[in-house]
C-alpha cells in the first residue's frame, strides 16, 4: 500500500529469471503451477515466493519485479486464464498456433514515470509491466461485462524512499503483507473462479508501480484492454495478510447503491467484524477506477508496525485469516458478477485538502492511525513509532487526538491539515482523549524519515 502522502487524490521485457524457491511446496509454483495443499498453504506458499530475498523486494523497474511478473504470467498459464493484452512483438507474430491469429500476452508493458522517480534521478522513468488475465464468463449475454480483481505486486525493493526504517539503509523490504498478500489473494480467487466461472467475465490484474503513485492502475484504466463502461466493479486487495480480532476494513460501500446490502449478505457465519467505509478514494489502486466512475471495494486488514519496513516478512502472515478474507471476497465477487442487473454507481468527490500546506512537507510526528476507527470524532491511534516525537510526548495506542496546535481534529484529513501546517522543530500542543479523560502534551515535531 502506498504510504499516505500529503497530496490530492487524482484521476490517477519481462526478465524470466530462474529464482530458487522455498522448499517442495513452492517448487510447483516456480514452474508456474499452482502449489498443492490447502487454501492457506497455497496462499502462504505464494507469499513466501514473492517475499523471498531473492526477488529483492520487487521494486518497480528492477529485475526482481520483472521476475515476479514473469512468475505471475506462468501462474496464469497454469490456471488456464485467458491472455487479453495485445502483443505486437515479432516473437508473438511469428507463432502459427494462435487461435484466430490473435497475438496476446499476459504482460501489459508501460514506462512508469512520476515525481518520485524523477527525484531518484530517473526523469525518463523505468520500464515495467502489469500482469493481466481473464476468466471468461459463462453467460453469453453477460460475458462482455466485467468485474476486476486487482492487487499491486510491487514493493519498495532496496530503496529507503518511502520506508519507515531509513536507518536500515538498502536492506531488502520484502513486503510480505504489502502486497504479496493481496497478490496471493487474487491468485487464489482466480483459481476458484476458473474452476467455477461466473456469468460475467473476471479480469485478474496485478499492478506494478503502486508504491510510486498508483502508476500501474492509472496506466491500466487509460489503456484498458476492455471498454471501461463495461466494467461493473473493481475489488482491490492491499495488505490482507494480518487479520486481527477478525476485523476487516472494507472501503467503497458508498460507491454503488447495492453494495452495503450485498456485502452484508456475503458476510455469513462465522462472520468477520467488518469496519465499513463509504469512501471510494484512498492510497491504493481502487482510486484509479473510482475516478473513472466505477464502483469499488477495497479490502484491508489495517496497518501494523512492520509496514514499509524490512521486517514485513512471510513469518508474520496469518494465512488462515487471509483465507477468510478470500472466502468473503469470493462470495461478493460472485454476487456482483451473477446479478441480472448492473450495479448503480454513486459518485462522490474525494475529500480534499490544502495542497499548498501539504505537498512535499517533511514534518513528522510518528503516529500510526487506526484506519478502522468509526464513530469516533478525532484521530484514534493504533500505535506510535518507537523514539518518535509522539512516543516522546507520551502518546499511546488507543489515544484519540482531538486538537493539534489549536486546530480541531475530526478525522485523518483534518489531522493531516493540522500536522502539515507546521514545520520540523516546532513545538505543538496535542490534546487527546484516553480512557474517557482529556489530556494534553507538548511535542517537538521531527523530520519525516526518508
Amino acid at each position: 500500500m502506498r504510504r499516505h502522502r500529503p497530496r490530492l487524490h487524482t484521476t490517477r521485457l519481462a526478465l524470466a529469471l530462474l529464482v530458487p524457491v522455498l522448499g517442495a511446496a513452492c517448487r510447483s509454483a516456480a514452474r508456474g503451477g499452482s502449489p498443492a495443499g490447502t487454501d492457506a498453504e497455497r496462499i502462504r506458499s505464494d507469499i513466501a515466493y514473492l517475499a523471498d530475498d531473492r526477488l529483492e523486494g520487487r521494486g518497480t523497474g528492477t529485475a526482481g519485479n520483472d521476475s515476479a511478473a514473469a512468475w505471475l504470467a506462468r501462474r496464469h498459464t497454469a490456471l488456464r486464464l485467458v491472455p487479453i493484452i495485445h502483443d505486437s512483438s515479432e516473437a508473438c507474430r511469428a507463432r502459427v498456433d494462435l487461435p484466430g491469429g490473435r497475438c496476446t500476452s499476459y504482460l501489459q508493458h508501460f514506462v512508469a514515470n512520476g515525481a518520485e522517480l524523477a527525484h531518484a534521478g530517473k526523469p525518463d522513468g523505468v520500464p515495467t509491466q502489469n500482469v493481466v488475465a481473464m476468466v471468461t464468463g459463462r453467460d453469453p449475454a453477460l460475458q462482455d461485462q466485467y468485474v476486476v480483481l486487482g492487487a499491486h505486486f510491487d514493493h519498495l525493493g532496496r530503496s529507503s524512499d518511502g520506508a519507515l526504517d531509513p536507518e536500515a539503509g538498502k536492506a531488502i523490504r520484502n513486503g510480505a503483507d504489502d502486497n504479496a498478500s493481496g497478490t496471493a489473494a487474487i491468485l487464489e480467487l482466480a483459481r476458484r473462479l476458473a474452476a467455477h466461472p461466473t456469468k460475467r467475465s473476471i479480469l485478474i490484474v496485478h499492478f506494478s508501480g503502486e508504491e510510486l503513485g498508483l502508476l500501474g492502475s492509472q496506466w491500466f484504466v487509460e489503456h484498458s484492454p476492455v471498454p471501461l463502461d463495461r466494467v461493473d466493479a473493481m475489488l482491490n486487495f492491499d495488505m490482507v495478510g494480518r487479520l486481527r480480532k477478525e476485523r476487516l476494513i472494507v472501503y467503497g460501500l458508498g460507491t454503488a447503491t447495492e453494495l452495503p446490502a450485498l456485502v452484508d449478505g456475503a458476510n455469513v457465519t462465522p462472520r468477520l467484524d467488518l469496519v465499513k467505509q463509504d469512501d471510494g478514494f484512498g492510497p491504493s489502486d481502487h482510486s484509479s477506477f473510482y475516478a473513472k466512475g466505477i464502483p469499488v471495494l477495497h479490502f484491508f486488514t489495517d496497518l501494523h508496525e512492520d509496514y514499509h519496513r524490512a521486517t514485513d516478512d512471510v513469518e508474520k502472515i496469518d494465512a488462515a485469516g487471509e483465507v477468510r478474507v478470500v472466502d468473503l471476497a469470493e462470495r461478493i465477487t460472485r454476487a456482483i458478477a451473477d446479478r441480472p442487473a448492473r450495479l448503480t454507481p454513486v459518485r462522490t468527490a474525494p475529500k480534499q485538502v490544502m495542497s499548498s500546506q501539504r505537498e512535499g512537507s517533511n514534518v513528522y510526528l510518528g503516529t500510526i492511525p487506526d484506519m478502522a476507527a468509526s464513530g469516533v470524532t478525532g484521530l484514534r491511534l493504533t500505535g506510535v513509532r518507537a523514539g518518535s516525537p509522539a512516543d516522546k510526548g507520551g502518546l499511546k495506542a488507543g489515544d484519540v487526538i482531538v486538537l493539534f496546535g489549536g486546530r480541531e481534529v475530526r478525522d485523518l484529513y483534518t489531522y493531516s491539515d493540522a500536522l502539515y501546517a507546521h514545520h520540523p522543530g516546532e513545538e505543538v500542543e496535542v490534546v487527546y482523549q484516553r480512557g474517557g479523560t482529556q489530556h494534553s502534551t507538548t511535542v517537538t515535531l521531527g523530520i519525516r524519515p526518508r
